[in-house]
């Protein structure tokens, strides 16, 4: 059977979602999300994504104090960050900068603002639940490029249930701080997190849809 176009909706419809209700999801529908993630390739079927879901007061406790250590700490994350976003990648990156400032109405320039709008990440953006995503270290970057397609598959099963998400490094900029949080072992590597609930849909934030380049500006094509 072939059914492109159910996928070709799920990739449209989801989006990275910066303002949540707090109504918790059911246990049995993050069972399901993560069931249908989990059919994401990875190399030798090594599977190598862990996660640690949180629910009720554990997210508020741990969204109270990722937030005040991110006021204070600075970044310290287990992978190493991107060394700059030359060309294209930065135009992408300001892009979708601009596009959520003008949506909530900070100002070009605004430092302030902008900032405090930074900061939300660490608040989680108010969803009810997060995922710690941690791969094995000894498997090194292809442990991390596989967990990144299980992140992917994640979001969209979610769009399914008609639950929104927001993949987010910039938790795993506090690593030593999540591996004390939740006790993970130094052998597993943090690589995000995945706040998750049901999207505000008044919110300005959820208001806009960043663009996407089209196949002929990513394909390199060969032969005849």
């Amino acid at each position: 059977m072939s059914d492109p176009d159910t996928l070709s909706r799920l990739m449209r419809e989801r989006f990275s979602c910066r303002a949540f209700l707090p109504d918790p999801i059911e246990t049995e529908t993050v069972d399901s999300i993560v069931a249908t993630a989990q059919q994401a390739p990875s190399w030798c079927n090594a599977q190598p994504w862990q996660l640690i879901v949180t629910r009720g007061a554990e997210t508020d406790r741990f969204r109270d104090a990722l937030y005040a250590v991110a006021s204070t700490s600075p970044p310290a994350p287990d992978l190493p960050w991107p060394q700059g976003y030359p060309g294209i990648y930065g135009d992408r990156r300001r892009a979708c900068g601009f596009q959520l400032y003008d949506a909530v109405g900070i100002e070009k320039g605004d430092r302030t603002a902008s900032g405090a709008q930074m900061m939300e990440n660490y608040r989680l953006f108010g969803a009810p639940h997060v995922a710690i995503v941690t791969s094995a270290r000894v498997l090194g970057s292809y442990g991390a490029m596989d967990t990144g397609g299980f992140v992917t598959a994640f979001c969209l099963a979610a769009v399914a249930h008609d639950v929104a998400t927001i993949p987010q490094a910039a938790i795993a900029a506090q690593a030593p701080f999540v591996r004390a949080h939740f006790d993970i072992p130094d052998d597993q590597m943090i690589l995000c997190a995945i706040s998750f609930g049901r999207a505000d849909p008044d919110h300005p934030a959820n208001s806009f849809r960043t663009d996407r380049a089209s196949p002929s500006q990513v394909i390199d094509w060969r032969g005849t």
